[in-house]
């Protein structure tokens, strides 16, 4: 009985101890993704593709009222010419494997660039690890307002 009580308790304290850290490495995921959140609408307002930093090379975008939109050459097409705007970025949720796929669950408002509010809705996003840090893999994104 003593040997199941001590076999016990140390797969216990393993389970606690890989728990922890499990949560040290998301959080630590979270900071990467808020950093990258928050320059985000900079990048997409430049129009010059710096945009496609953010996004592994076969990402998707999920925009409402259209077709996927997949690759680095229609990703850069999409953000071209789009107005200028600012987008803040609130995260509700993040799960998965911090050392491989996170998804995220976000809330965006956005508005112009003199503060005057323009849109707000809901983000998922799966962010993948790559060779050059976390990216986003897939993006889907839609309004909170119906289409006009």
């Amino acid at each position: 009985m003593k040997k199941i009580l001590i076999i016990s308790g140390l797969i216990a304290s393993v389970c606690f101890c890989k728990a922890q850290n499990t949560d040290i490495e998301l959080e630590n995921v979270r900071k990467v993704i808020e950093l990258s959140n928050a320059n985000y609408a900079d990048l997409a307002n430049k129009g010059d593709g710096s945009i496609l930093t953010k996004y592994t090379e076969d990402a998707c975008l999920f925009p409402p009222g259209s077709a996927p939109v997949c690759g680095h050459e229609h990703i850069s097409s999409f953000f071209k010419g789009s107005p200028k705007v600012k987008v803040k970025f609130t995260i509700q949720h993040l799960y998965g494997d911090p050392k491989t796929c996170i998804t995220e669950e976000s809330f965006y408002e956005m508005t112009d660039p003199e503060g005057k509010k323009m849109d707000d809705g809901k983000v998922i996003v799966i962010w993948k690890n790559t060779k050059n840090g976390w990216k986003m893999h897939r993006d889907m994104f839609s309004s909170n307002h119906p289409m006009k």
